[in-house]
């Protein structure tokens, strides 16, 4: 039954690939007759063109971070895995990678500026401040979710692991995740001052990546930490994160951690296809499982969020991508491809839930364990089909480090683009700018962390979760409106951005309503509350704008601006 889910998924996403989103190509008219942004500046800093084959690695590694691993997870144990899988192959295929392939191309068309940019041109300043101001506040929240689930990871043990006292499987996973970093620093100083052939520092560091996980296992007991301790360390790395320079850091980081995904991958597909797992979990719980987030709609699909649909992929693809595509036509592997990319990644992380047993999901008190924990049990198991079970210990510390680096991945980049757009919403630059910026940025999850919870980051991701698929249906609006303008077909955006624009404003109204009522004064709750009611009324005036803009508006789609800053 595993493996007859896995190969239809598969066939679907080939046809996602080859049928609509070739379809959707045409309407937009790729021509590498025009000359993209990255070889009219190639300024040899940020616009550079690069090959498809490079440039798909690049991106996908940025936008295959921990989101659709931890949402189909979550979502998963609480309705159970067939609306999860339903709504991933729907939504990658027909939202999801439309979005991220529309993103993409919109940019290179428009200088390969930025989505709050391109809504600033198109519907006017005042929304594009607006954009700003909710892209902010969705990093937050990205923030925020990502510190909660990576300190849940690196305090949990495991029950797979009972009897082996001495061992301490969350303290592996810190060390190993630790190392992984302090490697990371040494390789960008290593690549900036000696200057090896890469491929002598590849064989050198992807071994070495690897290696960490082992040390971890060897000293479990060295960073055993509380929660609220790890998450304070983690936010003070997103700060240094976010000033060091991307050499020291990001981009050193980013290339071995994409090591790792491409090897959490394999071992996902060798255990798929051939571990020989049965589906141990119910297809479909209930429509209620009550609770705030409890109801199937609307909280399924803001729940899976990435793994389906996310508006942070269009930060990517206008921020940094948009700006090394060599020729049009790689708009399709790269901004559709990735993104089916992404859905596999999803998949293989609810097989994980579908093939565990309720011991290796929930612990005693019956609360499910945090994504991250799960996550790395079921790499490990995989990976003990190739490495031999009395290897166990390592396999599940190498599975949840993967989700780790997974999640450093999100926090680097979305406190840096957070600390960018309060720099230019204040229009503060310099190191003063990008101080003022960071703290401005890690002030709320600051709060949040430290008055919350253990466990908290169920609230927090169904938050993160729905401001994210709003910032997508944002992003759609945007582009309908460049498309509308330019005299062209709008239905294979505007629809999604409806059906994703009507899902999300349901979840925050239901969270606005439930964490009001739940709020017992000044805590957490009513935080949570105050944010939902911020991002609704911000997407409310960006579609009433978007509305008033439109009305008699037209222009020319296939004409690329020509005023492009060198």
């Amino acid at each position: 039954m595993l493996t007859i889910l896995a190969v239809v998924f598969l066939l679907w996403l080939v046809f996602g690939y080859f049928g609509y989103g070739r379809w959707v190509a045409s309407q937009f008219n790729l021509d590498d007759s025009r000359t993209t942004p990255a070889n009219i500046v190639n300024d040899g800093r940020d616009f550079v063109p690069i090959s498809p084959f490079y440039l798909f690695g690049q991106h996908f590694s940025a936008i295959a971070a921990a989101g659709p691993i931890a949402g189909p997870i979550i979502a998963c144990l609480a309705f159970g895995w067939l609306p999860c899988l339903l709504w991933i192959a729907m939504g990658v295929v027909l939202i999801g990678a439309v979005h991220d392939f529309s993103a993409l191309t919109s940019s290179v068309r428009h200088s390969a500026r930025s989505i709050a940019e391109i809504t600033r041109e198109k519907l006017g300043f005042g929304a594009g401040r607006a954009m700003m101001g909710f892209i902010w506040l969705a990093l937050v929240y990205v923030i925020v979710a990502f510190t909660d689930i990576t300190a849940g990871t690196f305090v949990s043990g495991d029950e797979a692991l009972v009897g082996e006292t001495a061992f301490n499987p969350g303290g592996a996973v810190a060390m190993a995740s630790i190392l992984y970093l302090g490697l990371s620093v040494i390789l960008g100083l290593v690549e900036r001052f000696l200057r090896p052939p890469l491929w002598i520092s590849t064989l050198v560091f992807v071994p070495a990546t690897f290696a960490v996980a082992w040390v971890g296992t060897m000293y479990s007991n060295v960073f055993a930490f509380g929660h609220m301790t790890w998450g304070i360390v983690i936010l003070l790395y997103c700060i240094v994160a976010s000033v060091v320079p991307v050499w020291a850091l990001l981009q050193p980081r980013g290339y071995l951690g994409g090591f790792v995904l491409y090897t959490a991958i394999a071992v996902g597909i060798i255990g798929i296809f051939f571990g020989g797992y049965t589906i141990q979990q119910p297809a479909f719980r209930s429509w209620d499982i009550g609770g705030m987030t409890g109801m199937l709609f609307p909280f399924l699909f803001v729940t899976i969020a990435c793994g389906a649909c996310s508006g942070f992929h269009g930060l990517v693809c206008s921020g940094t991508t948009s700006k090394q595509l060599d020729k049009e036509t790689h708009a399709r592997p790269i901004g559709y491809g990735a993104m089916l990319a992404e859905g596999f990644v999803a998949f293989m992380a609810l097989v994980v839930v579908m093939i565990a047993g309720n011991e290796m999901l929930f612990g005693p008190d019956g609360k499910p364990f945090a994504a991250g924990k799960i996550y790395g049990n079921g790499i490990g198991e995989f990976l003990t089909l190739l490495i031999g079970r009395e290897n166990l210990q390592f396999a599940i510390t190498f599975g949840a480090m993967a989700f780790s680096t997974f999640v450093f991945d999100t926090l680097d980049v979305g406190m840096r683009l957070g600390r960018y757009l309060v720099q230019e919403l204040l229009g503060i630059g310099g190191r003063v700018g990008a101080l003022i910026g960071t703290l401005a940025t890690v002030a709320l999850p600051f709060v949040l962390i430290f008055f919350a919870k253990p466990g908290s980051w169920v609230e927090f991701w169904t938050l993160f979760g729905a401001s994210n698929q709003l910032l997508a249906a944002l992003t759609l609006l945007s582009i309908t409106a460049w498309l509308y303008q330019a005299r062209r077909r709008i239905a294979f955006t505007l629809l999604p951005m409806l059906f994703v624009l009507t899902i999300t404003l349901w979840a925050l109204g239901s969270l606005v309503w439930g964490n009001f009522q739940a709020s017992t004064g000044l805590d957490i709750k009513l935080v949570n509350g105050v944010a939902s009611l911020i991002l609704i009324v911000l997407a409310i005036y960006l579609v009433i704008t978007a509305f008033l803009k439109l009305r008699g508006e037209r222009g020319d789609p296939t004409q690329t601006p020509t005023a492009i800053a060198s």
